[in-house]
């Protein structure tokens, strides 16, 4: 047995070298969180830097969570802006819909849709003009569909972004 393990086996105290290399650890452990700099805080279960204006955001985008798990369509239509439009993400305008058609849309949503389940991770939240935000996620979405054939249930995971905007204090999907 080397010197140093025999004689902290016998002593219980550590070698010089080891105290010195401790030592020299505690003094630098400020400095190397100063410049490293400290983690930022998140939004539990998000990716999302804690402020009290992202837990705004994400508390109105879990509103909108709940309400589609609820097929709530007045609480849906309560979160959509006077000037909501939806194109879908394709270049023809056929599928175009503006509040009204949304309002038309969700009409069905409760005969059709059976059992909702929707879950969100939250990625980022991006600031925008005019009191605008876009809020970067992913959806893991299970809906129980009533159709010709039956009830069947569809399963759809993506990305997706929500645009926000202020509209008397309060936020809406635009």
């Amino acid at each position: 047995m080397e010197y140093a393990a025999r004689n902290q086996a016998l002593t219980g105290s550590m070698p010089r070298a080891s105290i010195r290399a401790t030592r020299s650890r505690f003094l630098w452990a400020p400095f190397a969180l100063v410049l490293g700099g400290c983690p930022a805080a998140y939004i539990p279960s998000t990716e999302i830097p804690d402020s009290e204006e992202n837990r705004d955001v994400i508390s109105f985008c879990e509103q909108y969570r709940r309400a589609v798990e609820q097929r709530d369509v007045g609480a849906l239509m309560s979160l959509a802006s006077p000037r909501y439009f939806e194109d879908a993400g394709t270049p023809g305008g056929d599928d175009d819909y503006n509040l009204a058609g949304l309002r038309q849309l969700l009409a069905q949503f409760p005969d059709r849709v059976r059992e909702a389940r929707y879950d969100i991770r939250y990625r980022k939240i991006r600031r925008g003009s005019n009191a605008h935000v876009f809020v970067q996620f992913t959806y893991n979405a299970s809906f129980q569909i009533v159709t010709a054939a039956g009830e069947r249930w569809f399963r759809r995971v993506a990305d997706n972004e929500l645009e926000l905007e202020r509209v008397s204090n309060r936020w809406r999907i635009v």
